[in-house]
C-alpha cells in the first residue's frame, strides 16, 4: 500500500507540508495510520512544476523517504505551487528508481496507490494497447507506469476525466476476458502543472482511502506560518489526513473524481467507461 500527496496553491518551499508538520507523508512512511501496509519504505518521489517551465522536475530514490538527507535538502530548497509526492510499497514489482511515482511525460505526472489484481494474466493485452510513439517510455515493470500511458493513449492530455474513464473501463474488460472481475483498485492523482485530477474507484466498491482539505484555513491551522504568505487557493489531496487534526479534511467518496481548478473543488462520480 503506497501513500501519495498533492498540493496546488501560492509557491511554498516543499518541506512546509512534507517535513514541517504533523504525520506528514514523510511520518506516514514510517507508520501509516490508514494503510494495510503501514510501512512504505520501497522508495519515493517528488515530481514539482516551477513556471514558467512547463516540464516538471522529478525525483525519485529506492531509499525510505525518512533516510534520505537529499530528498530532506531538496525540500528546504525547492519552491512550487503545485506537487505531488508519494511513498512506496510495492507488492509485486521490483524496487528500482523506474519503478518510482510519479510518472512523468511532457508536462504531465502520475501517482497511483492500489494495485491491478491478477495483472499478470493481462499485462501483454494492456500493453499492446499503448500508443506505439508511448512505448518506448514505458521504463519500469509497475501496473502503475502501464495505467498512465494507457491514460495517455485515451486521450489523458485533452480530456482528462474521460481518459482516465476509458483507461479503468478498458482494464476492467480485458481482466474480464482472463477471468479476473474484479481487477481494479486505486486512487490516482494526475496533474498538468495547471489543475489536478484525483480518482478514488475500486471494482470491488473498497477502493483505498483518498482526502481532501476543506479549506485554506485548515491548512494554515496546520502550518500557521503559511497564514500570512498564501492567498485562499490551497488545496490538498492525500491518501490520508496530514497535521494534527483529521477532522480538517475531508473523505472522497467510493467511485468519486476530484477536479482541483483554482480553489474550486469539484467532486462528481466516477464510473469506468464501459
Amino acid at each position: 500500500m503506497c501513500r501519495w500527496f498533492a498540493y496546488r496553491g501560492g509557491s511554498i518551499l516543499l518541506e512546509e507540508l512534507l517535513f514541517k508538520i504533523e504525520n506528514s507523508l514523510i511520518d506516514q512512511s514510517m507508520c501509516s495510520k490508514s494503510a494495510e501496509t503501514q510501512t512504505n519504505g520501497d522508495g519515493f518521489g517528488l515530481g514539482w512544476y516551477s513556471p514558467p517551465r512547463t516540464t516538471p522536475g522529478l525525483f525519485r530514490s529506492i531509499r525510505p523517504a525518512w533516510n534520505d538527507f537529499n530528498l530532506r535538502d531538496l525540500c528546504s530548497q525547492i519552491e512550487s505551487p503545485l506537487f505531488l509526492a508519494h511513498v512506496r510499497a510495492t507488492s509485486l514489482a521490483t524496487v528500482q528508481e523506474t519503478n518510482c511515482h510519479p510518472f512523468r511525460h511532457g508536462k504531465w505526472l502520475f501517482v497511483h496507490n492500489g494495485e491491478l489484481f491478477g495483472i499478470e494474466r493481462f499485462r501483454k493485452r494492456l500493453l499492446d494497447e499503448v500508443r506505439d510513439d508511448l512505448f518506448t517510455h514505458i521504463l519500469g515493470t509497475t501496473d502503475s507506469e502501464v495505467m498512465f500511458y494507457l491514460s495517455l493513449t485515451f486521450g489523458l492530455e485533452s480530456d482528462p476525466s474521460g481518459a482516465l474513464a476509458r483507461m479503468a473501463g478498458f482494464i476492467e474488460r480485458v481482466a474480464r476476458t482472463k477471468g479476473v472481475n474484479e481487477a481494479l483498485w486505486m486512487t490516482l492523482g494526475v496533474s498538468n502543472g495547471e489543475s489536478l485530477w484525483a480518482l478514488r474507484y475500486a471494482s470491488d466498491g473498497n477502493a483505498p482511502t483518498l482526502y481532501y482539505s476543506r479549506d485554506a484555513e485548515d491548512i494554515f491551522r496546520m502550518n500557521p506560518s503559511l497564514r500570512e504568505r498564501l492567498s485562499s487557493d490551497v488545496r490538498v489531496i492525500a491518501s490520508e489526513p496530514v497535521g494534527k487534526v483529521p477532522d480538517y479534511f475531508v473523505e472522497v467518496p467510493q467511485g468519486s473524481c476530484i477536479t482541483v481548478i483554482g480553489h474550486e473543488i469539484v467532486v462528481k462520480p466516477f464510473r469506468p467507461e464501459a
